[in-house]
């Protein structure tokens, strides 16, 4: 998929615009073998891959954004800084990779190994109650399900795919006191020996394992009636067997092959939710801070609204005008005013708290940003209409687009791989094989001989030559071949994980249903949301104007003697209250509007987010920084 980019028409600052590059953050350095290892040794060349160390430093993005002792946000600053500096992001990350090295494990033979990585829930806004006992930010209890990939090892034994060459060479000498002198004319017989052996083994998909072993072996004697001494000795022996019943398809062999490459594809989708789930997140957050700096104003308007009441009822009762009692009710009410705003504003702090955790990669090194006020450059908008096409087209759309259906689909097709090696688990065990070996003797006349055992035969007479040259002529082959066939009665274990698995992946199957369901449920639940969100924005916006309306009046009627200050005093509250209604609305529209495009699964493609970018760590977009800004770094 394509993603848009869009320009900002904004005035930028030519030393404050930033351009930053792309590169991938998590790096496997592998370096080039010794000369000395051509392509016949490459494949038993010990790789010192080393993985790079991990990132805990933010991007430049972070601090070019601060002037004046402020940090100033717009929308796309804030995704950028989440892609680059979030620590969920940065952890998902490395999931392609792990799935990467267990891909590599399966195509060597090896079994498969649980890496995923489950998908961390986004941090959440504080509490709008005064002081939030939610200081770490973290909902749903700091994370998701993982959903990650399939891992199972019942069947065959997948044939380990990687060749192995064996050397190996011993050396000896013995000693053996005889009481029998008749066969080696001697009371102590030594022996001094050696032994190279060179064995190349292969097992293959098709459920075919080989190996070819060439032996050579010196032995000398302090003995009188070898005919040969040192004798040389070799032989060279080719074995293949075959898996003729259990083992024997390559679609079961290449199981965990297969499965691991559908794993790393989940693991890019894990990526890819991660994403989603944390710029939503964050999203949400940047918008709760634009509502929670409303509030705050609108709770210092308020207060200024009851100061100027005060003041002007200690002046009505200086010159008699009004009783001392509607001093103390105005009183009262700046009181009150204040305690509100010391809310709102407390609310503002722990919002800035857990907005800079999820933008910052090391707070212990950046203690700086603790002095940093963040100051949002958007504002939020809620259109007079809205658009939406037939519920039905929407569910459609989203069934295509969620990652948690796509995810789904991937894990059950490996379930079913999987299950074609347990089927074939509860086959006879049927080997067939053939082995060829060729012997090769020679070696020196014995110069200890004493004629006891008639003349030796030239043919023999030679070194490690002769014995090569006999080897390959095939002057003493042995042939041998048949099969072997292994029946487990009742065969209960093999049988048990069979119909374990069947019921499993019957239970999948369930799951995506419910998943397809789910999509349905949040595609409707969204849609309402989303349009009583606007509504109750515009209801929340008739409020507050009548209530602006209301206060004026009743000032005016208090200004010719008709209100009284209670009443006036009930119109400013009534004023604050709908102004909040207000904020609140327009805060909800943004989580409405958030929640939609995840459950149609838009939240990348409306926010222009490149999972290239993502993936890297490193946002290719200008910081938009308004030239009316302080230079950068001033106050920091």
């Amino acid at each position: 998929m394509s993603y848009l980019r869009t320009a900002f028409a904004v005035v930028l600052l030519a030393s404050g615009s930033t351009m930053f590059g792309q590169s991938s953050e998590v790096s496997i350095q592998t370096p080039p073998p010794p000369k000395y290892v051509g392509r016949l040794l490459k494949p038993f060349h010990l790789e010192r891959r080393a993985v790079a160390t991990a990132k805990l430093s933010n991007s430049p993005r972070l601090e070019s954004l601060v002037r004046g002792g402020n940090l100033y946000l717009s929308v796309q600053d804030v995704i950028a800084l989440a892609l680059e500096n979030n620590l969920d992001i940065a952890v998902q990350r490395y999931s392609p990779f792990l799935a990467r090295e267990v891909l590599r494990r399966a195509e060597g033979g090896g079994f498969l190994r649980q890496v995923d990585t489950p998908v961390a829930a986004g941090p959440t806004s504080v509490s709008t109650a005064g002081i939030s006992i939610n200081g770490n930010g973290l909902g749903g209890g700091g994370g998701l399900g993982g959903g990650g990939g399939i891992v199972s090892q019942i069947g065959p034994v997948p044939p380990s795919l990687d060749p192995s060459l064996y050397l190996g060479a011993s050396a000896g000498h013995n000693t053996t006191p005889l009481t029998n002198t008749l066969l080696n004319q001697t009371t102590a017989l030594t022996q001094g020996y050696r032994q190279f052996v060179f064995q190349y083994a292969q097992q293959f998909q098709t459920g075919t394992s080989g190996s070819v072993t060439f032996v050579n072996t010196r032995s000398l004697l302090n003995s009188s009636t070898p005919l040969f001494n040192p004798s040389i000795s070799g032989y060279f022996d080719v074995q293949v067997n075959q898996n003729l019943l259990q083992g024997m398809s390559v679609g079961v062999n290449n199981r965990n092959i297969r499965v691991a490459k559908n794993n790393l594809k989940v693991s890019n989708l894990q990526v890819k939710l991660q994403v989603v789930t944390t710029v939503s997140a964050v999203l949400n957050l940047y918008w709760d801070l634009v509502s929670f700096n409303e509030a705050v104003r609108i709770k210092e308007q308020a207060l200024g609204t009851a100061q100027k009441l005060y003041d002007g009822n200690q002046k009505q009762v200086e010159i008699g005008a009004l009783p001392a009692i509607e001093v103390t009710r105005a009183a009262a009410e700046v009181s009150a005013s204040k305690e509100d705003l010391l809310i709102a504003q407390t609310n503002l702090a722990q919002q800035e708290i857990v907005l800079k955790n999820a933008l910052n990669r090391n707070s212990m090194q950046n203690v700086w940003l603790d002095d940093v006020h963040i100051i949002p450059l958007d504002h939020i908008e809620v259109p007079k209409t809205e658009e939406i096409r037939p519920v039905a087209d929407l569910i459609q759309e989203a069934a295509e687009n969620r990652l948690e259906i796509e995810r789904s689909q991937i894990n059950l097709d490996s379930s079913k791989i999987l299950l074609k090696g347990d089927k074939n688990g509860m086959l006879p065990n049927l080997q067939a094989f053939a082995e060829l070996t060729n012997h090769g003797l020679a070696g020196p006349s014995n110069p200890l001989y004493n004629n006891c055992c008639g003349a030796p035969n030239a043919y023999f007479i030679g070194g490690d030559a002769n014995v090569l040259a006999q080897i390959l002529r095939r002057n003493f082959p042995d042939y041998s071949a048949g099969f072997a066939l292994n029946i487990p009665f009742r065969n209960r274990a093999s049988q048990a994980d069979y119909v374990t698995d069947q019921l499993q992946l019957r239970q999948t199957e369930l799951q995506l249903q419910r998943t397809l369901n789910q999509v349905r449920v949040d595609v409707k639940t969204a849609v309402i949301g989303l349009q009583q969100a606007r509504a109750r924005y515009q209801t929340a916006v008739d409020t507050r104007t009548l209530a602006e309306e209301s206060l004026k009046a009743e000032q005016s009627r208090f200004h010719y003697g008709v209100a009284t200050v209670a009443q006036v005093i009930q119109s400013q509250k009534d004023l604050a209250q709908s102004q909040d209604g207000e904020v609140q609305a327009m805060a909800n529209y943004t989580h409405a509007r958030i929640a939609f495009d995840m459950a149609m699964g838009r939240t990348l493609e409306v926010n222009h987010i490149s999972m290239e970018e993502a993936l890297a760590g490193q946002v290719q977009r200008e910081s938009i920084i308004p030239a009316t800004l302080p230079a950068r770094g001033v106050g920091k």
